[in-house]
């Protein structure tokens, strides 16, 4: 764990009311919102005035999340956004690691005179924060939340509300608790989470059981269509352009864990998936054991993220974007193929 949190500061810091923002990356998932809400919902009973902004919307199977009603976003109500961050005195940055994952958002945290907080699990964490609270070995970062929460001293405000912010996070980033990042420390806390009141299965319910019949549609026609195994590499890839999605009135977080449906076939070791969105082609990348897509993804695709699942970028078309997939194969061959 790399940690430069000084526990008497903090806690000093915290014990009057503060103005505080949270802020977390771009195209918010479930441990993006469910750390963000999480701890937006503990520091409301400590007393703050507190807001969340994200840089951009987020999926609406999460927009039940306790405290969603509270959340600014950035590319929307951009005047709004600026005017918290330059009332705030305390900024968190939650599941990300540098100000390039929030675009615009990033310039107001760093002209902000406030005091800055990070709290996340991914590599390489740059060094604008005050206090850096960072471990690559948690699942998430909202059990990064938890444990933030604990060692302030107020395990006991962990309630319900709290409770089914933070699971939702950790069950949507470990993969449902099968991803290897799940410890057994991941499941002691979420034992704590359900005796603090979380209904287990009404969570999981709203997160995975409220898709809407297009994302369904969507899922088989990329299983039945779109499909490519490179079985030579034990590889293989999701390719969809803004036309097929539109086909299917694709939605923000419509293709939330379809990458992990080609690296459930016997024998590939690493899948990709690749959509055209907003101009660019934004890219997924899982793989199983020690194959490094977090490098795989800073070398050749602008991002990173962990070592088994990790997301790039490219400015390319699509085609020449999964060409590229292709060609860089040959390169990972001894360890793809071992």
């Amino acid at each position: 764990m790399s940690s430069s949190i000084d526990l008497n500061s903090l806690k000093n810091l915290f014990s009057s009311p503060k103005k505080i923002v949270i802020t977390t990356h771009k195209n918010p998932d479930g441990d993006a919102m469910g750390s963000s809400l999480g701890l937006y919902n503990y520091l409301i009973l400590r007393g703050h005035t507190v807001n969340v902004i994200t840089p951009n919307s987020y999926p609406q199977f999460l927009h039940w999340i306790p405290g969603n009603e509270k959340v600014t976003v950035f590319n929307k109500h951009t005047d709004k956004a600026k005017k918290l961050f330059e009332e705030a005195e305390i900024i968190f940055s939650l599941d990300y690691n540098n100000l390039s994952r929030i675009e615009d958002a990033g310039k107001e945290i760093e002209k902000s005179k406030a005091v800055k907080i990070m709290i996340d699990h991914h590599i390489e964490p740059a060094s604008y924060p005050d206090y850096t609270f960072s471990d690559t070995h948690k699942s998430s970062t909202s059990e990064m939340v938890y444990v933030f929460i604990v060692l302030l001293g107020d395990k006991n405000l962990i309630n319900n509300t709290i409770g089914e912010c933070l699971y939702t996070g950790i069950v949507t980033d470990t993969g449902s608790f099968r991803f290897p990042s799940t410890q057994s420390s991941t499941h002691k806390i979420v034992a704590e989470l359900i005796e603090a009141g979380v209904n287990h299965a009404v969570v999981y319910n709203r997160i995975f059981n409220t898709y809407t019949e297009d994302r369904l549609r969507l899922l088989g026609y990329c299983l039945f269509e779109k499909l490519k195994f490179i079985k030579e590499y034990k590889a293989g890839y999701i390719a969809l352009s803004k036309e097929e999605l539109k086909r299917f009135n694709f939605q923000a977080g419509d293709t939330e864990g379809f990458v992990n449906y080609t690296l459930s076939v016997a024998g590939i070791r690493l899948a990709a998936l690749f959509t055209e969105q907003e101009g660019i082609i934004r890219i997924s990348l899982r793989s199983e054991g020690d194959i490094d897509v977090n490098k795989m993804a800073r070398t050749h695709f602008n991002g990173g993220g962990h070592a088994n699942a990790a997301g790039g970028r490219s400015d390319d078309s699509l085609e020449i974007t999964t060409k590229r997939f292709e060609e860089i194969l040959p390169l990972y061959k001894d360890i793809l193929t071992k």
